[in-house]
């Protein structure tokens, strides 16, 4: 009898014949995979499966607990959701990669050592990235390398902090980080942040969400700053830095909402909010924070995919996005309508929607470990959370000025999905217990008080007083928010330069005096011996010297394959040399 079947082996191994299935058996089999993952996570047994020696290290495919179970009982239920959105697609291409980037996240999430880790990580970066590719147009492409690049930037740090972990310890197990916080830990540390977009590591996620596909958005939206919130309450429950900077995430997206005039960007940006959240409760550590963190992600997920669904539903039969350019789609479109704003009550906390009763759990815990500034700040994130998605965003891209377009309901199976995301979104408000029970920690926690109820619609209903009074200056403006992207967009501009010029530059010098030089003064010796002849080297010396000075047509002569040699080049230098750091200073 099989004790354990890995749902990530289901999604991946799943992945190989779709393309190979055309029509009503494909989409039956793209519903059976997600259908049967569920099946494989709701009968798993707690404990470790897949032990294992390699290159010495202990090595643990899988580790099954509450904390792993809760997360990838929602990614498996949003897999399901997430293709039911999909079937409409006839190509295979997105079908393939959301598998393998829905199976790498549930790699992650059972993985027990961190080599099994580092492979699912880094599995998630190229699936998620093909989803952004897959749009097409110059820039979505750019938008997907540069998330690319952002994306092997964190594993190579999380990879450089593995090493020194393992060198340090002994052993490459997934687990809490003991000791304290030492190099190899605020490198792992690092790679963890950058995936769960902290600032000023977040801005891989506004600029490439927007850009992807209608359906690969909505599995972005679900996966990779999960996976990040899961992996950092595994390693460091309790660490005092990540309060602060989940609670500067959680006002950080609201601000930048604010600017947006791109529905899904504005959408994306309230993910880094809602997951300082998480982060933030990942830092503070009692068992009620961890639990709010992991109840607030199952949530997140949930109402976030119903968010970007309602949104890609409207890209879909209109074809914009920017909500200068959106209105009047109340009337044509008010099953989607209806759909979004159970999701938009959901993201801000009403009662009987799911927010309430998760993210309340995390003020809750930051009240009882005494972080009143912590309280108020997250307090006042979920009152803009409430102005922006559940009242701006509907109001200018459904109602506002009629744009006359013409539009449609989206196809049904889209609207069956969002069905299932709102049916989840509110049973979860309405019935939390069943949630409360996949937790990690025994829940002592009563979300329906009349304090909290009261308190709760107070904030909600003066923000949309204040929307009303305020509505003309929320006007979308269709103009360019900066963010951190800034940053690493104008070192891409100096790496460029220096790959271009000196590098370029360096690497003529060298093939010419291989080539006319050292090789032909090899041959020559080994067939005449040591007959040199001293003018013609004088020569080839004089001719690199000039070729070095010309140097113009240097990048026309450059392959790409020079580039990525020096660009590896460094970064295998780079962990060399903190390992070798590591060694010699123990």
């Amino acid at each position: 009898m099989i004790d354990f079947v890995h749902p990530a082996l289901l999604f991946i191994l799943g992945a190989l014949p779709i393309p190979f299935l055309k029509g009503s058996i494909r989409k039956a089999y793209l519903m059976l995979i997600p259908a049967l993952a569920i099946l494989a996570v709701l009968t798993v047994q707690p404990g470790s499966y897949g032990a294992a020696e390699f290159i010495g290290q202990e090595i643990l495919i899988a580790k099954v607990d509450k904390l792993s179970i809760v997360f990838a009982t929602v990614f498996t239920i949003m897999a399901l959701i997430g293709m039911v959105y999909a079937l409409h697609l006839t190509g295979a291409g997105e079908h393939v990669a959301a598998f393998v980037y829905a199976g790498s996240a549930l790699g992650v999430v059972f993985a027990g050592d961190y080599l099994t880790l580092f492979l699912f990580w880094e599995a998630m970066a190229f699936a998620s990235a093909y989803l952004v590719f897959a749009q097409g147009g110059e820039q979505a492409i750019r938008a997907a390398f540069r998330y690319l690049m952002v994306h092997i930037t964190g594993g190579v740090a999380l990879l450089g902090g593995v090493i020194l972990h393992g060198l340090a310890t002994g052993s490459l197990l997934f687990g809490p980080i003991a000791g304290g916080m030492d190099v190899a830990a605020y490198l792992i540390l690092a790679g963890f942040m950058l995936n769960a977009a902290v600032p000023p590591l977040n801005a891989w996620l506004t600029d490439a969400y927007p850009e992807a596909t209608v359906t690969g958005a909505v599995f972005m939206s679900a996966f990779t700053t999960k996976t990040a919130v899961y992996v950092l309450a595994r390693a460091f429950p309790g660490t005092e830095l990540l309060v602060w900077l989940g609670t500067i995430m959680a006002l950080y997206g609201v601000i930048y909402a604010v600017l947006e005039n791109d529905c899904r960007r504005l959408l994306a940006y309230h993910i880094v909010s809602q997951v300082g959240y998480m982060v933030a409760g990942v830092g503070i550590g009692t068992e009620m924070a961890v639990n709010g963190a992991s109840s607030h992600a199952f949530a997140h997920i949930l109402y976030k995919a119903l968010l970007f669904m309602g949104a890609g539903a409207v890209i879909y039969v209109t074809g914009r996005r920017k909500l200068t350019e959106l209105g009047g789609l109340y009337r044509t479109m008010p099953l989607t309508v209806a759909l979004y704003m159970v999701g938009a009550f959901a993201i801000s906390a009403f009662p009987f929607f799911s927010g309430f009763v998760t993210k309340s759990m995390v003020v809750a815990a930051a009240g009882q470990d005494h972080r009143a500034l912590v309280v108020l700040a997250l307090t006042m994130a979920s009152s803009g959370t409430f102005l922006h998605t559940g009242l701006k965003l509907p109001y200018y891209m459904f109602f506002g000025t009629d744009q006359r377009l013409e539009a449609r309901e989206p196809p049904r199976n889209m609207l069956v999905a969002m069905g299932m995301a709102a049916v989840l979104c509110i049973a979860i408000g309405v019935f939390p217990q069943p949630l409360y029970a996949l937790l990690p920690h025994p829940v002592d926690f009563e979300p329906y008080t009349g304090v909290h109820i009261t308190e709760s619609l107070g904030i909600l209903m003066f923000t949309a007083l204040g929307f009303v009074l305020f509505l003309r200056a929320l006007d979308p403006e269709n103009t360019i928010s900066i963010d951190t992207d800034w940053f690493y967009r104008r070192a891409a501009r100096y790496f460029t330069w220096l790959a271009e010029k000196p590098l370029a530059r360096y690497e003529k010098a060298v093939s010419d005096i291989s080539e006319t030089a050292v090789l032909p003064f090899l041959h020559g010796t080994a067939r005449a011996g040591l007959r040199i002849d001293l003018n013609g080297v004088d020569a080839v010396v004089n001719g690199v010297a000039r070729s070095i000075l010309r140097g113009g047509g240097a990048l026309r002569q450059l392959q790409t394959g020079v580039v990525t040699h020096y660009a590896l080049a460094m970064i295998v230098g780079v962990i060399a040399a903190i390992a070798v750091f590591a060694v010699v200073w123990r």
